[in-house]
């Protein structure tokens, strides 16, 4: 089950449904377990700060932040791969930069957000085709349009 939460001032500005349906695709296209758990959250620049700050020791503000899990939820019966935080406020600057709608951007950090969970990583070039590259195909996938990736 994907989990979502949108802090208020932004509840009018995203449609869960295309938050949900970013991270099925992820799962669906990496063949993870249906039944994985995971929650995406969408929130300002001054929280994903924070964050960044506190439990990364950066102390800059970023568009998405993913914090890996592996817990079983036996409510659930599945397990909880973690979290994906985004930055409302960075996710609509990078759309404007880019020419595409927020819409468009929030769904590809997401999918960036949720393979991070999934173990990707762009630390190296290799990885980073790789993750490029399962992005881009899930992407296509949902229909999505974007300009540019992020490097």
């Amino acid at each position: 089950m994907i989990h979502v939460l949108i802090e208020e001032a932004y509840v009018s500005l995203v449609a869960e449904g295309s938050l949900k349906q970013a991270g099925q695709a992820v799962l669906a296209h990496q063949g993870a377990d249906p039944n994985t758990d995971l929650s995406i959250v969408i929130d300002s620049d001054e929280k994903l700060h924070n964050l960044n700050r506190d439990f990364l020791g950066i102390d800059a503000p970023t568009d998405v932040l993913s914090f890996p899990s592996d817990e079983f939820d036996p409510d659930e019966q599945a397990v909880y791969i973690g979290d994906v935080i985004i930055s409302f406020q960075r996710a609509e600057a990078q759309a404007k930069n880019a020419g595409h709608p927020v819409i468009n951007e929030i769904q590809l950090l997401v999918v960036h957000g949720v393979l991070h969970l999934l173990g990707h990583d762009h630390a190296d070039p290799t990885e980073k085709t790789r993750m490029w590259t399962a992005q881009a195909e899930i992407l296509d996938q949902l229909g999505v349009q974007i300009n540019q990736l992020p490097e």
